[in-house]
């Protein structure tokens, strides 16, 4: 990748700004959602976890919308911290949450050098996120809990979560922005069929 195009303009900074913000709201919102939705988990409190990767959206949707090195992590960490400036339940614990998460997605993006933004990419990277997630969550808010009953399951769901919801659905959700035009100033949106 050369450096003209790994060199971030003034509308990735506000577009990754713009993606960031819009999901740390949705994050907040979500944590009301998962708060909402613990007891209908009670059967199997780890399956919730099939919910998470709604938390992971911003690292891949920012990765395939920005591609540019940094986009996955920026997305994912700035949306953390909207989250916690608007008082999410877990404080500020989310954004180094944010950080790792969004590293997850970006070494996705990296393993294929900031080159391929198609579906397999997008899943890897969902994937990915949900991996370090994962590995975050069992080793901080999940380290009390019985590893085979609890901690293996909720982190296996939690990548399968992420795979589906942030890889696959963002993908799906960066091919809907495009084609309603608002991604044209970007590679993702130059690839749609025209009206």
């Amino acid at each position: 990748m050369d450096n003209t195009t790994s060199r971030w303009r003034t509308i990735d900074i506000v577009v990754a700004s713009v993606i960031a913000v819009a999901f740390g709201v949705i994050f907040w919102a979500w944590g009301l959602v998962w708060s909402a939705t613990e007891g209908a988990f009670a059967f199997f409190p780890p399956a919730q976890t099939l919910i998470y990767g709604v938390w992971l959206l911003p690292a891949v949707v920012g990765g395939l919308v920005i591609r540019k090195p940094g986009a996955a992590l920026y997305c994912e960490t700035v949306a953390a911290v909207v989250s916690a400036l608007l008082g999410s339940q877990w404080a500020g614990t989310v954004i180094p949450q944010g950080i790792v998460q969004g590293l997850g997605a970006e070494l996705a993006f990296a393993a294929f050098r900031y080159r391929s933004y198609r579906l397999p990419t997008a899943v890897l990277a969902g994937a990915l996120t949900g991996l370090s997630a994962a590995l975050f969550d069992f080793f901080v808010w999940n380290v009390d809990y019985a590893l085979g009953d609890y901690r293996i399951p909720y982190a296996l769901l939690t990548i399968v979560s992420s795979t589906v919801i942030a890889g696959a659905g963002g993908w799906l959700l960066t091919r809907a922005l495009a084609n309603t035009g608002a991604l044209d100033r970007f590679p993702a949106g130059q690839n749609r069929a025209l009206v």
